[in-house]
């Protein structure tokens, strides 16, 4: 299942720079995750701050 960005989220924008795949943006008030584009690789839930990822 793909990662989701909970309400944590900062906005720092350390889990979109480390998408391999482009699948993270900027939402409004937090970032979002494209669920179609997500390849479940933790690479987002790794970097984040705040453990604004999960997977559900």
């Amino acid at each position: 299942m793909a990662y989701k960005i909970s309400d944590a989220c900062i906005s720092c924008g350390a889990c979109a720079a480390e998408c391999p795949v482009s699948a993270i943006s900027e939402g409004e008030g937090k970032y979002v995750i494209d669920a179609d584009t997500c390849i479940e690789c933790g690479a987002c839930a790794g970097v984040c701050p705040v453990s604004a990822p999960t997977q559900d």
